[in-house]
């Protein structure tokens, strides 16, 4: 029997504080902004299948419910009650809490009071710097306020990480921006930019996660599917292969968030570069009962010292359930059948386990 008693969510977001509806409950269980096709639901999908799977006996119903009844019950404890049960039943002991969603989410606070858990925050760099320029009326002000804002982040975050990949592509130039390249591109930026508005500036873009690398801590990048509407192929791991060799030796380590469809690459990135590691979260919770096959391919080229489990959860307390039975079930099963075929000792599988289950983010994030 493998065990998993203790699970740190490497990456994950805040739920939401507001009931919820049928429809807005299930516009949250598919990556899309899109509703579902007509006389079709997001609960006819791998993640919605493991929310009936999962999240029904924790809140005293039978697994396999119906959608219906399981969002009664749920309104009947009460969007606080339910979320308390939820979090507190999914075993996770430590949450990463990347804050740079807009919307009512918990943030690292009240996700660990919730959850009875600890709970850290990671810091969005796009999002910090958006918020710097909405203050800034210079570019000098600008690209001056952004340095110091990185800085006294570093400070109380336990990691960066960066959207670069989803709003421009992971083709990016690896080396830093030059100050003249950079000081041109935040006037352009800032001249055509109204308040809140997004930065997908490539230059500002490298620019930012060069200054997080100097920072020392971890960096963790969005790779693998990206938001409706971003082209697939520039959003694949293997194109961060140039960028992962520049800042090798440079005491960075880098964080593979969402690899999947390519988690092959994503592996094959660990095993090559020792300060590279790969992120478990939206593979499992996206093929659900297919997902200790996934599990099993990464397995198969990543150091077992260089993955990381998280759910990737956002919104629902139900995908950090989820996020974190998936991998329990994935994990038991890929390795105990290894036991069994005699490859592994149970020890052994029980140390990787632990491992991937919380020990290497505990390395990574300095969270001893």
């Amino acid at each position: 029997m493998i065990e998993t008693p203790s699970l740190v969510d490497q990456y994950c977001h805040g739920v939401l504080r507001t009931e919820l509806g049928l429809g807005t409950f299930e516009a949250h269980l598919a990556r899309t902004e899109a509703p579902p096709a007509a006389g079709t639901t997001f609960f006819d999908t791998q993640t919605g299948f493991a929310v009936r799977r999962w999240c029904p006996p924790l809140l005293g119903l039978e697994p396999h419910c119906s959608p219906a009844r399981y969002l009664a019950r749920r309104r009947e404890l009460g969007v606080l009650e339910s979320g308390r049960r939820l979090l507190r039943g999914s075993g996770i002991t430590t949450y990463l809490v990347d804050t740079g969603l807009p919307g009512d989410l918990t943030g690292p606070g009240e996700m660990a009071s919730t959850g009875d858990a600890r709970a850290h925050e990671v810091v969005r760099l796009e999002l910090l710097a958006e918020q710097v320029a909405d203050t800034s009326g210079t570019v000098e002000a600008f690209l001056a306020n952004l340095a110091e804002s990185v800085h006294g982040a570093a400070a109380s975050a336990v990691a960066f990480t960066s959207v670069a990949g989803v709003r421009h592509g992971l083709a990016l130039a690896p080396e830093p921006p030059g100050p003249g390249e950079v000081r041109g591109a935040a006037g352009r930026w800032l001249a055509g930019r109204r308040v809140g508005g997004p930065l997908t500036d490539p230059v500002l873009l490298r620019h930012l996660l060069w200054n997080a690398i100097a920072s020392g801590l971890p960096l963790q990048l969005h790779a693998g599917l990206g938001d409706p509407g971003q082209r697939i192929d520039r959003t694949d791991p293997v194109l961060l292969t140039d960028f992962a060799r520049a800042t090798s030796g440079l005491g960075t380590d880098l964080v593979l968030l969402h690899g999947y469809p390519y988690q092959r690459h994503a592996a094959h990135l660990a095993g090559a570069f020792p300060h590279v590691y790969a992120d478990l979260g939206a593979a499992l919770v996206r093929t659900g009962a297919r997902s200790a096959a996934v599990l099993a391919e990464i397995l198969e080229l990543a150091p077992f010292g260089k993955l990381l489990f998280s759910s990737g959860a956002r919104g629902l307390p139900e995908l950090h359930v989820i996020g974190a039975s998936l991998f329990r079930e994935a994990l038991a099963r890929v390795l105990g059948t290894w036991v069994a075929d005699g490859a592994w000792s149970p020890a052994d599988a029980q140390r990787v386990a632990a491992l991937i289950a919380a020990g290497n983010a505990r390395r990574v994030y300095g969270l001893e």
